[in-house]
């Protein structure tokens, strides 16, 4: 494993670690960064070891305790050093931090609930816990917002010092805080795994991206096992990542929903997703991720895009818009309307949404070309696959938005 790829697995758990070893978010950080460049000098030549992550937790905690050693000018500091020298020797010997538990007193968990404090606003929330638990890079986060990198970097850098500034707690709420916190740690968990299953850059996929996703939630529900949302979330990305092994098509393209083979659909995750599902159901406290997972199980019993029961699909998310009237829910809903009532349908729904802030949303382009395809409007579909490619980082949805819109000009095959 190369060590950008230790990078992106363990650079969360990492810094979790090191933030409850340090008390500080920016030292943990710089710790860590400091680490993998000692990788980067050293691996090549000595080899890789056994644990990455647990050589980079200790690299990262010694340079730390070195740091503080040369910065120290007053007794308590050296007071200080000393002090984690020792826990660190201890650690060091035992390899704890190699096998901590999975459970609420996960590290990474504590800093989820952390980073989601009330004393920040929502969209800080979510973007630091991105930052510091997926180790995704400002310009990953940006796109997960749709707001400029500069933007994002600033909202990073201020909830940082808030958090220090006003000291708030290291650790997981306690009962009667948890229904308020919920909302953003879910959201955290969510986009956390979207950037892993389709990634802005580089390959389509981030396989340890949905994987830490799916693990978060299981914790949380773990944590909360009466919370319907939190079940519904576990139950959404189960769904979603049974579909992982067949999104990429063996000449790495992408595979839409379509075009997939469901019978290599992981159907453990699939069980499992749609019990959770039903088990929702039946309290009957419906909630977004809940309504997701459901429009989810849906696809998961078809077995192939033609006998997919859209109008139970477009029937949720009515449900879902009622429940949250964003412009991305509409323009899903707006794909399942077509299927229900025609393209030409659904294609003045999507137009409807392009004053709604998504004009510079990939996939509203990429939806709008298939439909005016499917209407045989050809050369406005040319240009929206065009559009469309312009406004995607990621060279494998550049490589099948060029596909689609190079099939439009060669004719369709005779029938036999």
């Amino acid at each position: 494993m190369t060590v950008e790829a230790v990078f992106r697995r363990e650079y969360g758990r990492c810094v979790a670690t090191l933030i409850r070893f340090l008390g500080d978010i920016d030292a943990a950080e710089e710790a860590v960064q400091d680490a993998f460049t000692v990788a980067v000098a050293r691996w090549p030549s000595d080899g890789q070891p056994p644990n990455p992550g647990a050589w980079i937790v200790t690299t990262a905690r010694n340079r730390a305790i070195d740091r503080l050693r040369r910065e120290s000018v007053r007794d308590e500091r050296h007071a200080q050093a000393h002090q984690l020298y020792g826990a660190a020797a201890q650690a060091a010997a035992d390899d704890a931090l190699a096998a901590e538990e999975e459970s609420v007193t996960d590290d990474r968990l504590r800093l989820i609930f952390t980073c989601c404090h009330p004393a920040l606003n929502q969209p800080a929330r979510v973007a630091l816990t991105l930052r510091l638990l997926g180790g995704l890079e400002t310009p990953e986060i940006a796109r997960a917002f749709f707001v400029p990198e500069a933007t994002m970097a600033q909202r990073i850098v201020r909830a940082k010092r808030k958090i220090r500034n006003t000291r708030l707690p290291y650790r997981v709420p306690a009962e009667a805080e948890l229904p308020a916190r919920l909302q953003p740690v879910l959201a955290v968990i969510y986009l956390i795994f979207n950037e892993g299953y389709a990634a802005t850059t580089g390959s389509l996929m981030r396989l340890d991206l949905c994987a830490e996703a799916v693990r978060l939630a299981r914790v949380l529900v773990d944590l909360m096992p009466d919370e319907p949302e939190a079940q519904g979330l576990l139950a959404l990305l189960l769904l979603l990542h049974a579909r992982s092994a067949v999104r990429v098509a063996a000449d790495g393209s992408l595979a839409r929903l379509a075009e997939q083979d469901r019978r290599l659909w992981d159907r453990n995750l699939i069980a499992e997703g749609q019990a959770i599902v039903r088990a929702c159901v039946q309290r009957n406290r419906p909630g977004q991720y809940q309504l997701q997972a459901a429009i989810n199980a849906v696809h998961s019993v078809a077995s192939s895009i033609d006998s997919t029961d859209w109008h139970a699909i477009l029937t949720l998310y009515d449900q879902l818009h009622a429940l949250m009237p964003t412009p991305v829910v509409a323009l899903n809903r707006a794909v399942a309307l077509a299927e229900v009532q025609g393209p030409a349908a659904g294609l003045a729904a999507v137009d409807d949404l392009r004053s709604s802030g998504l004009d510079s949303y990939y996939l509203l382009h990429a939806s709008r070309a298939d439909l005016l395809r499917r209407l045989g409007r050809t050369t406005e579909a040319e240009a929206a696959y065009a559009t469309a490619r312009s406004l995607t980082a990621n060279p494998v949805e550049q490589a099948f938005l060029d596909a689609q819109r190079a099939r439009l000009s060669r004719p369709d095959p005779a029938p036999e």
